[in-house]
C-alpha cells in the first residue's frame, strides 16, 4: 500500500462536511474523490469533481471510503464498496435493520476488510477515561449504567426514528464502557413531532452480570444534554459528553450520628473530583484510528460485528416498544 492513503467521501450532508474536514486534515491520507447525489450543498469539495454515486470512489482507486449518507442506503453501497475491495467507515446505525447489518458484516469480513461503524462516542475523552477507569477497578462492583440524551430535533433525520439515530449511541456506549452485552430490554416510545417514527424513549435494560442500563433519549426538549452516569460500589462517574468532562463521585467514609438519617441514607456523600482530560476532537480519534486499522492496527475501531449488536439491541427496544413486553436478547 501506498505511504500515503486514497480516501473517498459519500455523504457530503452535515456529518459528512465534518469527515471531510477531518480527512483533510489526517496525516497520512489525501482525500480524493467525493460523490453525492444531491450535490455539494455545504461546499466541501474543495475542487474535487462531485460524482453522483459510490462507483465515482470505486473508478478513483481510493484504499478506503467513508459512508456518511442515510442509514437506509448503508447496505447498498456497503456492499458495493466490499466487492470492490475498499476497507469502508460507515456512519452509525451500520444499517437499518439487522438483517442488513450481518450482511454488511460478513461481506467485509469474507473478503478480509476492514469495515468500522462510526459509533463516535467510544472516541470521546470522558468516556474513553471513564472505561479505562472502571478497567481498573476504580469502581469496584458496577451497579447501573444511565444515560440522558435530549436536545432539539435536528431537521437532517428523516429515514429513522431517535431509536435508531441516537439511542444507539448510548445502546453501543453502555455496552463498551461496562464490557457488557444486554441481555433484555424493556421500553416506551413516544410520537410527538407528527413524523413517521418515534421522537422519544425511556429504556431499561439489563447486561450481562446483573447490571441494570436506563436511558432517557428524546428529540423534543429544548436544551441539550448528553450525559452517562457509572454507580458502583464505590460511588458513582458521570461523564458528560458536550464537554468531555468525567467526575468521580466517592462514597462517604464518616459515620452518620444523626440516627433518623443514617436509617434511609444508604451511603454517604464523600469527596467528588473532577479529572483534567486532554480533549482532542473524537472524530479525529476516530479517523486516526480507521486509518490505523487499514495499515494493519484494527484494535482502535468499531466493528462491524459490534455495530450489528448495536442494531438489534435497538430492534429489541422497538419491539419492546410495540408489545409491551420485555424482550429477551
Amino acid at each position: 500500500m501506498a505511504a500515503e492513503l486514497s480516501a473517498g467521501l459519500i455523504g457530503l450532508g452535515m456529518m459528512g462536511r465534518h469527515h471531510a474536514r477531518v480527512l483533510r486534515s489526517l496525516a497520512g491520507v489525501r482525500l480524493t474523490a467525493v460523490a453525492d447525489p444531491g450535490g455539494d450543498l455545504h461546499g466541501v469539495a474543495g475542487g474535487l469533481e462531485v460524482g453522483a454515486s459510490v462507483q465515482h470512489l470505486i473508478d478513483a482507486g481510493v484504499d478506503y471510503a467513508v459512508v456518511a449518507v442515510p442509514t437506509t442506503h448503508h447496505e447498498e453501497i456497503g456492499l458495493a464498496l466490499a466487492d470492490a475491495g475498499i476497507h469502508a467507515l460507515i456512519e452509525k446505525p451500520l444499517a437499518s435493520t439487522s438483517e442488513a447489518a450481518a450482511r454488511l458484516a460478513k461481506a467485509f469480513a469474507d473478503r478480509g476488510l476492514i469495515g468500522a461503524v462510526g459509533h463516535i462516542e467510544r472516541f470521546n475523552p470522558a468516556l474513553r477515561s471513564l472505561r479505562s477507569r472502571l478497567e481498573q477497578g476504580e469502581l469496584g462492583e458496577i451497579y447501573q449504567v444511565s444515560t440522558r440524551r435530549q436536545g432539539p430535533f435536528p431537521a437532517r433525520i428523516a429515514d429513522v426514528g431517535v431509536v435508531k439515530d441516537l439511542a444507539t449511541h448510548d445502546i453501543d456506549l453502555t455496552a463498551w464502557v461496562a464490557q457488557a452485552a444486554y441481555r433484555s430490554v424493556s421500553a416506551h416510545v413516544a410520537l410527538k413531532s407528527g413524523r413517521d417514527y418515534e421522537d422519544l424513549v425511556a429504556i431499561s435494560g439489563l447486561l450481562e452480570g446483573g447490571i441494570v442500563a436506563n436511558h432517557l433519549v428524546n428529540w423534543l426538549s429544548p436544551f441539550k444534554e448528553r450525559t452517562t452516569a457509572v454507580t458502583g460500589e464505590l460511588g458513582s462517574f458521570v461523564a458528560d459528553t458536550v464537554t468531555a468532562d468525567l467526575t468521580f463521585y466517592a462514597n462517604g467514609t464518616r459515620d452518620t450520628t444523626w440516627e433518623s438519617l443514617a436509617g434511609f441514607r444508604g451511603v454517604s456523600e464523600g469527596d467528588a473530583v473532577r479529572y483534567s482530560l486532554g480533549k482532542q476532537e473524537p472524530l479525529q480519534v476516530e479517523h486516526e484510528a480507521f486509518r490505523d486499522a487499514v495499515l494493519g492496527d484494527p484494535r482502535g475501531v468499531v466493528t462491524m460485528l459490534e455495530g450489528l449488536a448495536t442494531v438489534r439491541v435497538a430492534e429489541a427496544v422497538l419491539q419492546s416498544a410495540a408489545s409491551g413486553a420485555t424482550v429477551l436478547l
